[in-house]
């Protein structure tokens, strides 16, 4: 089906009270999970919603920030949970990362939250700098998988219908170049809302 298509049937499904994210499942297939699973990011032509926090060493105006006088609010493991799960990214000040790491690596790494040299760490805290690296990582989506499929969010369902198409069909070709065998480890791709069933938009024999 063609993704424009998919996107117009999901949109016939009852409404929600809550703005629904758009999610795309791409199944894999000739692909060894325990040697070739995938840690990367990709990036889509448009911005997701999505809510960041800065560690820096002095407050920005452009993002919520963490300084290190910050760090000793953050004591129990329920305190450091409860700021990862309030933001959706983090960046830092690259020469912060080592102390970041030492606090909340624990927490943050298996959550996928800590910063990344792909998207998030900025070498100095400029204003120029940290605008353009929100930009950019308001466009990037983190694709890790430890099973025969990738799941991840491409946009919310109160984006227009172009440029969820132009993500997800993105999305798509970003995660076919960044597996070993591109398009021949794509057994088939569908889209979905968080409460509806998923569409198929590609399907490979």
């Amino acid at each position: 089906m063609e993704t424009i298509k998919a996107i117009q049937e999901l949109r016939k499904e009852r409404k929600r009270k809550f703005d629904q994210s758009v999610d795309l499942i791409v199944n894999l297939k000739n692909f060894d999970v325990r040697r070739e699973a995938l840690n990367t990011f990709i990036f889509v032509p448009h911005k997701l919603e999505k809510k960041f926090a800065a560690f820096f060493a002095k407050r920005s105006k452009f993002v919520d920030t963490i300084t290190q006088e910050d760090f000793v609010k953050y004591k129990d493991l329920k305190d450091f949970k409860k700021l990862a799960k309030k933001y959706d990214a983090f960046l830092a000040a690259a020469p912060m990362m080592g102390k970041v790491a030492t606090k909340f690596g624990r927490v943050f790494g298996p959550m996928n939250k800590m910063p990344s040299p792909l998207a998030g760490i900025v070498p100095k805290e400029d204003d120029e700098v940290v605008e353009a690296m929100l930009e950019k990582m308001g466009k990037a989506i983190r694709v890790k998988n430890k099973e025969m499929s990738i799941k991840i969010s491409v946009g919310k369902e109160n984006m227009d219908d172009d440029r969820l198409v132009a993500n997800v069909e993105a999305a798509i070709k970003e995660i076919e170049k960044k597996l070993p065998k591109g398009r021949d480890n794509v057994k088939d791709v569908l889209v979905k809302f968080t409460m509806t069933k998923p569409v198929v938009v590609v399907e490979r024999k």
